[in-house]
């Protein structure tokens, strides 16, 4: 494919979705979904790299995740531990960078020391870099950042009549990053279930029934094409957007 690169979305964001229904259509348990949904992860990052792609952020387990049974709760963790342990040294081998964004403080000590220890060994990297939401929600993303803000106006460093959108979105688990330009919904949902709410409010949705773990390079493409045929106006004209251009 020879599009431009403005064409390409530099910061693509996804939920992958239909893990368990994926399962459900072979007969498997749930559990095998969520293994083969790693797979799609590799094939897409590869696709990513390939297609020019700066930043992947990955709705891997959100906060409302834990209200799922406990057995594969306690499967996904096990599983995003190996790997996190399997994965880590191929990433930092392909210059890529890993970011773990989400309240990492509920997981169990050793998971907790086995994703710090992840960053660190990639955190040089300049490649693409994967952001990995883990116990996230995009409310407690926005919390956290007014929470900084409030405590900064208790001391007195900030006024509250002086704070800005660019204080809130300083203090976002994604920044310093660029928002998303495209968001992916695999499994045939269309909504955005928590993730990136202040992050995402000008990126192109893209909607798929394609179940994730059968998401592939041209399931890829198809939605890269579709982003490069809109018209992205940021709230102008698309006079003006002409006009921009022909400057």
């Amino acid at each position: 494919m020879t599009e431009e690169r403005h064409q390409i979305p530099q910061h693509i964001a996804i939920i992958m979705d239909g893990n368990g229904r994926w399962a459900k259509k072979k007969h498997q348990p749930r559990f095998m979904g969520h293994r083969a949904g790693v797979q799609a992860v590799e094939t897409i990052v590869r696709h990513c790299v390939a297609r020019g792609v700066s930043v992947l952020s990955l709705f891997a387990f959100s906060s409302e995740n834990w209200r799922r049974p406990s057995k594969e709760v306690s499967l996904l963790m096990e599983l995003f531990a190996l790997v996190l342990k399997q994965q880590v040294k191929r990433l930092n081998n392909n210059n890529i960078r890993l970011r773990i964004i989400g309240d990492i403080s509920q997981f169990s000590n050793s998971l907790q020391k086995q994703i710090l220890e992840a960053q660190t060994v990639t955190e040089n990297n300049t490649g693409l870099t994967i952001n990995v939401a883990a116990n996230y929600g995009g409310r407690w993303d926005i919390t956290e950042s007014v929470r900084q803000i409030a405590n900064k106006v208790k001391v007195g460093l900030i006024n509250p009549d002086d704070i800005s959108e660019d204080d809130i979105t300083a203090g976002l688990t994604t920044m310093p990053l660029a928002e998303p330009d495209l968001f992916i919904r695999t499994g045939g949902e269309q909504r955005v279930s928590n993730f990136l709410l202040w992050q995402m409010a000008y990126t192109e949705f893209y909607f798929t029934d394609t179940l994730w773990p059968d998401f592939n390079e041209q399931s890829l493409d198809d939605a890269i094409f579709s982003f490069g045929q809109r018209e992205r106006r940021f709230g102008r004209t698309s006079e003006q957007l002409k006009d921009d251009t022909n400057a």
